[in-house]
């Protein structure tokens, strides 16, 4: 495989350090992204998303000569299409991009290429979106043409170090289809690689996801339980998960990010009368934001302004997509709050509310409300926050700050799933 040309459509969080992964290990890679530019800045070697150790990665790629990036695709010996599939308004699925990602690569098609999904999608995705367009290659399938799933198991922040060791699933058209795909990423892949059929392999990544959608919700029910008890039930959850069958996921703001707050509406859509359990676990995860909002003006009485520190979906990344920090200040906004907002990864104004500095964030502020457990925030001092503040009320909905600390600084600390009221 390694005197194979590889051409990878979608050049985001996935796509870009899956396409360097490959140029660093000797494949000759060519990326393919419809924005121009996020095209023109990988040209010169800059980022448009932020990864650890992608930089220095993609430096050594192009400096190599095995990364080459434009807006079309060209012929190559296996495609790789790691494009958004993101929710419709109604929750259902969108496959616009890889349906459109797929046409676009029809006329580069050869004999024995190889087409690889990587996008998480609803589970027949590939036989009822990919396989219609890859048909008018005029090249049979399982004979002249090979397809296969294999769905991303990252984190971001962690993308490179899970790439490499994670076990992958690979879902082929046919056994060949699956094999070709199992061969080419043994180029890098140290996990092991288990081979299924394309179906299996859409589902398998839908269930990951779902069950730990699920497992949030759990958390986030118990959370809204402990407001009623006089219950930590950060220290409850701890204590239930020394039991060696029970790993309770812990509770917040909400779910983010464009899997675990997506997924789970493709096994909804895909069977809407057998997946009960999965809606109200969505329902239950969407309707955080608004909780954590109506607990933000309950802890103000009369008083309305408030520093949210973090927008991103989580802790120590750029990534807005599905924020749930957004919906809390959409849903505070409703209830007459004002709010300032900040966030250390995001460079430039992303949002209305945004501020660029912590200090102008927290200036006459009534409350500071932590939504985002970025490193940044952990390490911050009640000292150095208090004189910036109008009141010193802090409400932590992610179990980062040690309350102690705050409280002995005068600060009355209040935490998700720990109501002190």
């Amino acid at each position: 495989m390694m005197n194979k040309k590889l051409c990878v459509m979608g050049l985001g969080y996935i796509g870009l350090p899956t396409a360097v992964m490959f140029a660093n290990h000797g494949v000759h890679v060519h990326g393919v992204d419809i924005n121009e530019k996020a095209v023109n800045m990988i040209q010169n070697k800059q980022l448009h998303i932020e990864e650890t150790h992608l930089q220095e990665r993609l430096e050594k790629a192009i400096d190599e000569g095995f990364f080459t990036v434009s807006t079309e695709p060209v012929e190559a010996d296996v495609f790789i299409v790691a494009v958004p599939s993101p929710i419709n308004p109604d929750k259902t699925a969108n496959t616009d991009y890889i349906k459109k990602a797929t046409a676009s690569i029809v006329p580069y098609l050869k004999k024995g290429a190889l087409v690889i999904l990587e996008s998480t999608v609803p589970p027949k995705t590939v036989e009822n979106v990919m396989l219609p367009e890859l048909r008018k290659s005029n090249l049979t399938l399982g004979e002249d043409l090979f397809v296969a799933h294999s769905p991303e198991r990252v984190i971001p922040g962690r993308i490179f170090e899970e790439l490499t060791n994670n076990d992958r699933i690979v879902g082929g058209i046919d056994q060949k289809s699956a094999e070709m795909t199992k061969e080419l990423y043994e180029v890098f892949v140290k996990g092991t690689i288990h081979l299924t059929d394309a179906t299996t392999a859409e589902l398998v990544k839908v269930m990951e996801n779902t069950y730990r959608d699920v497992n949030i919700a759990f958390a986030n029910e118990l959370a809204k339980i402990g407001d009623t008890l006089d219950v930590n039930i950060w220290e409850a959850i701890k204590f239930a998960n020394f039991h060696p069958r029970v790993n309770i996921h812990t509770p917040g703001p909400g779910v983010g990010g464009h899997c675990i707050a997506v997924d789970p509406w493709f096994v909804v859509e895909l069977a809407p009368e057998l997946s009960n359990l999965v809606k109200l676990s969505r329902d239950t995860n969407d309707g955080m934001p608004a909780y954590v909002a109506q607990r933000t003006k309950d802890l103000l009485a009369e008083k309305t302004k408030v520093a949210l520190l973090g927008l991103s979906f989580k802790g120590d990344v750029d990534d807005l997509r599905g924020s749930p920090a957004i919906t809390v200040i959409e849903e505070m906004q409703k209830l007459g709050l004002e709010v300032a907002s900040f966030d250390p990864y995001i460079k430039e104004i992303e949002h209305p509310t945004q501020k660029l500095s912590l200090e102008e964030t927290l200036k006459d502020a009534n409350i500071v409300v932590v939504v985002t457990d970025h490193t940044e925030f952990k390490q911050l001092q009640p000292e150095k926050v208090a004189p910036l503040l109008a009141n010193k009320i802090i409400f932590d909905t992610k179990n980062i700050l040690t309350e102690t600390d705050w409280t002995a600084a005068g600060f009355e600390h209040h935490l998700l799933g720990n109501s002190k009221e």
